[in-house]
């Protein structure tokens, strides 16, 4: 038996230090160590896989045999679009997010679609009885019978399976769940989810095989056990979405064959995981017409434009500190544009509660949709309602200034096809536009965007 002692692990770079500390001096990184048991003898998971001789001889680049292999179609079109085309033999994607918000399923749907049109799908499941897969695949409508489960947490065992059945897809579910018998550690710990991924990283090297693994998260929202497990992994996918939305976004954050920051948009029902084929319609259909305090941001997740419904509500405020809560958007962007709204504009919202919410349940990182924000809280406070045929976008800056950003174009031609009539934008974007399809509003300042955005006509008393 492997000799075993007592080290503590730091969770975010995986270096083993001797005691605890406060602070990893790997990474630097406070409170990241926890005790784990480290295995001192060499251990070897896993069937052996024979190389070839010449297998581990360097050779130039144009020499590099490509084998003729090509990514795997899967014919579900929002995850195809995450993965950058299809999936790639012999890749590992690991899939994270909330409990419940619908990893298992989407997977397991993928599995079946898959299992139609190429060879046999190998389901793993560590948390799952095969009744209770089999449960859940009934309520969905899956019955494929190339779509093998199997029920186990033994890694050895997982992995002589994989090796015999040489199925075109494995998927595990989850890494904590898995545990390898050459550790004493219980499974979930950070040497048994590390080396536990390290042997299916290899299996899917050596056989070609695609492997999907799903790794539960911490509450901060991070993949739970080491972060060296999203640096071993070739994709990195995050399913997202809030409890009370029926929304999902499955974003790529990592993505060693595609595009990064790719974005999926699926609803959960009760057929399971089903795509939105126009996202921008869904997120805008229950937009109320002439309300204060709405407009519409065009914002771009990875390649896909995005049109979505930006709320504020300004009220006087009760409390000694006026309230700034968000959803959907930074706080601290929004603290900014508060700012800049005060001081360059003039809005008094030294007294005024901010509230700011993204409808739908979408999480807005990119700076585009600063002007949307400002004009939404402009809206609020002056009880005048955004031009209902206008769609914005922008950066604003700290002087109050508007400035570019990218792929404009394409954001206007999005608008256009949602029956937007006119694009709000900065005038940096004037001459670089060609052939937009609607009417152009440009402004070099916030207070001029405001003034050309909001109709006066139908302010509220």
């Amino acid at each position: 038996m492997a000799k075993s002692r007592t080290r503590f692990v730091c969770q975010n770079c995986g270096a083993t230090q001797p005691r605890w500390m406060g602070r990893c001096p790997e990474c630097g990184e406070w409170n990241t160590l926890i005790e784990a048991v480290v295995e001192s003898s060499k251990h070897k998971a896993g069937p052996r896989v024979d190389h070839a001789p010449t297998a581990n001889v360097a050779r130039a680049l144009p020499d590099v045999p490509t084998d003729g292999q090509q990514r795997l179609p899967v014919p579900i079109a929002e995850l195809s679009r995450v993965l950058g085309g299809g999936i790639v033999p012999g890749s590992v994607v690991l899939v994270g997010g909330d409990p419940g918000i619908g990893k298992s399923t989407l997977l397991l749907q993928m599995a079946d679609a898959l299992s139609q049109s190429n060879d046999s799908v190998l389901y793993v499941s560590g948390e799952e009885s095969l009744h209770q897969i089999k449960l859940r695949a009934d309520r969905l409508g899956l019955h494929s019978p190339r779509l093998f489960l199997l029920a186990e947490t033994n890694l050895e065992q997982i992995l002589l399976q994989i090796d015999q059945s040489r199925p075109s897809v494995a998927i595990v579910d989850s890494i904590q769940s898995v545990y390898s018998e050459g550790l004493e550690s219980s499974p979930g710990t950070v040497s048994q989810v590390r080396d536990c991924a390290n042997a299916l990283l290899r299996l899917a090297k050596d056989r070609h095989i695609p492997v999907f693994i799903v790794g539960h998260v911490t509450k901060t929202g991070n993949i739970a056990g080491p972060r060296v497990l999203e640096h071993m992994v070739d994709t990195v996918l995050y399913l997202e979405g809030e409890r009370f939305h029926a929304y999902r976004l499955l974003r790529s954050v990592k993505n060693r064959f595609g595009s990064t920051n790719e974005v999926g948009v699926f609803s959960m029902c009760d057929r399971g995981m089903v795509e939105v084929a126009n996202p921008s319609q869904v997120f805008l259909e229950e937009r109320p017409q002439h309300a204060t305090g709405s407009a519409v941001a065009v914002t771009m997740e990875g390649t896909r434009p995005l049109l979505v419904e930006i709320q504020a509500l300004v009220s006087k405020s009760g409390m000694e500190r006026p309230r700034r809560t968000c959803s959907g958007v930074d706080l601290n962007r929004v603290l900014l544009l508060s700012a800049v709204l005060a001081k360059r504009v003039g809005l008094r919202l030294g007294d005024q509660d901010i509230f700011v919410n993204v409808v739908g349940g979408l999480r807005i990182h990119e700076p585009a949709v600063d002007l949307a924000v400002a004009v939404a809280i402009a809206s609020s406070y002056y009880n005048a309602p955004v031009h209902t045929d206008l769609a914005i976008f922008g950066e604003v800056g700290l002087s109050g200034e508007l400035r570019s950003v990218s792929q404009a174009d394409r954001r206007l031609r999005e608008a256009g096809k949602l029956g937007f009539g006119r694009g709000l934008l900065p005038r940096l974007h004037r001459e670089s536009i060609e052939s937009p399809g609607i009417q152009l509003l440009t402004a070099r300042t916030l207070a001029e965007a405001i003034r050309l955005s909001l109709d006066r006509d139908r302010a509220e008393s």
